[in-house]
C-alpha cells in the first residue's frame, strides 16, 4: 500500500505533446513548430499505477538521482553498484534500481506579473522549447500569477492549449510567487503519473503572497514533487527591488530541498536551451530503491544522503541532485 504523511501536499506536473508535429505561433514572433520525441519502448511495468516520486510504504523507498558532470552535462551510463544510499547515517542496501523515460505530471507556474514585461516573448517561446521533449503519457496543468495564483489550465495532455495561453499573456501587477506553489502543490493531488515536478518561470521576486516560504518549504518537505526552476533575472542588481535580490536565494532552496535545479538565466537568449535542458534533464533519472533498516512507523523525518561509490573513469567528480529526506509513516 502507497503511505502518504498526513501533511503531505503531492506534487505538480505538466508538458506533454500527443501530436506528430503541432505549429504555435506567438505575436510578433515566427512561428515556434513543437515536434514531440518518440518515447523508446519500454516492458510493460506492473507498478505503473503507483503514485509518487519519493515513494514510501513500509516496505520501500525510492530516490530520484540525477548525475551531472561539472559542467552541466546528464551522466547516463552509471549503474547499481555506482551508488550509495545512507538513510539517517546509515549505509541501506539498493534493492531496486531503473532508469526509464516515465510518463511525467508536471505543473508549469508562469509568472505573469509586472516585472516579466520585456521577458514574457522569451519566456513563451522557452515553453514551447520545453514541450519538445515531451511524450505521448505527459500530462501538463498551468498555474498563472501575478497578484494573485489562477489555475489557467488544469491537468491536460495538449501543450498546444498552455503555450496559447502563455503567449498572449499580458504582464501586468504584483507577484505571488509563493502563492502559485501552493496553489501547484494542490492541483497535483489528483496528477496520475508517478512522477511529479513543478516547472517554475519566474524572476521569484514575490511581494503579494499570503504564505510564507516556511509554509511552502515545509509543504515541499512532506510532498513527492520535484521543483525545477528557471529564474530570470536582471543582471543589474541594483535596479531590483529587496524582493527581486531575494528571488535566486528562494528558488534556489525550494529546487535542492526537492531534488530538483534551479538555472538562473541571465541573459533572455539563453532561456530557451535552459528550458531544453531541464525538460531532457527530468528525462535523464535513476531511481535508487531501498527497505529502510530502520522500519519503524514513527512519523520521524529520515535524512537521506546518495554518494557515487566510485569516481568516474575520468575522475571528474559528479554533481548528485536528489531529495535529501522523508517523513515515515505513523501509526
Amino acid at each position: 500500500m502507497l503511505w502518504k504523511h498526513p501533511a503531505a501536499v503531492c506534487g505538480v506536473a505538466l508538458l506533454l505533446i500527443a501530436s506528430a508535429s503541432l505549429a504555435f505561433q506567438s505575436p510578433g514572433a515566427d512561428p515556434v513548430n513543437i515536434v514531440p520525441r518518440a518515447r523508446r519502448a519500454a516492458p510493460p511495468d506492473p507498478d505503473s499505477g503507483r503514485e509518487a516520486t519519493l515513494r514510501i510504504d513500509s516496505t520501500l523507498v525510492e530516490i530520484p538521482v540525477h548525475a551531472t558532470t561539472g559542467d552541466g552535462a546528464s551522466v547516463a551510463n552509471l549503474t547499481r553498484q555506482d551508488f550509495r544510499v545512507f538513510e539517517d547515517g546509515v549505509e541501506q542496501k539498493i534493492t531496486s534500481f531503473t532508469q526509464d523515460d516515465a510518463p511525467l505530471s508536471v505543473g508549469l507556474v508562469f509568472d505573469a506579473s509586472g516585472s516579466m514585461h520585456n521577458k514574457i516573448q522569451k519566456s513563451s517561446e522557452a515553453v514551447a522549447t520545453f514541450f519538445k521533449t515531451a511524450n505521448s503519457q505527459d500530462e501538463f496543468f498551468l498555474v498563472e500569477f501575478n497578484e494573485r495564483p489562477k489555475l489557467t489550465i488544469p491537468f491536460t495532455p495538449d501543450s498546444e492549449s498552455i503555450y496559447e495561453r502563455v503567449a498572449h499573456t499580458k504582464p501586468f501587477g504584483r507577484t505571488s510567487l509563493l502563492d502559485a506553489i501552493h496553489m501547484a502543490m494542490v492541483q497535483m493531488k489528483s496528477a496520475k503519473n508517478r512522477r511529479k515536478a513543478i516547472v517554475i518561470f519566474s524572476d521569484g521576486g514575490d511581494n503579494r503572497s499570503r504564505y510564507t516560504e516556511s509554509q511552502i518549504r515545509n509543504g515541499m518537505l512532506e510532498s513527492d514533487v520535484q521543483v525545477y526552476a528557471m529564474g530570470i533575472f536582471d543582471p543589474d542588481a541594483q535596479k531590483l527591488s529587496p524582493e527581486e535580490q531575494n528571488g535566486p536565494r528562494l528558488l534556489q532552496e525550494l529546487a535542492e530541498q526537492t531534488g530538483g535545479r534551479h538555472y538562473p538565466v541571465g541573459d533572455l537568449n539563453d532561456l530557451a536551451a535552459v528550458s531544453e535542458r531541464v525538460s531532457r534533464d527530468l528525462r535523464t533519472e535513476y531511481v535508487l530503491g531501498y527497505s529502510p533498516s530502520h522500519p519503524a512507523r514513527d512519523g520521524k523525518y529520515r535524512r537521506i544522503r546518495v554518494e557515487v561509490a566510485s569516481p568516474p573513469r575520468n575522475g571528474e567528480k559528479l554533481r548528485l541532485d536528489y531529495r535529501r529526506g522523508y517523513y515515515a509513516p505513523a501509526e
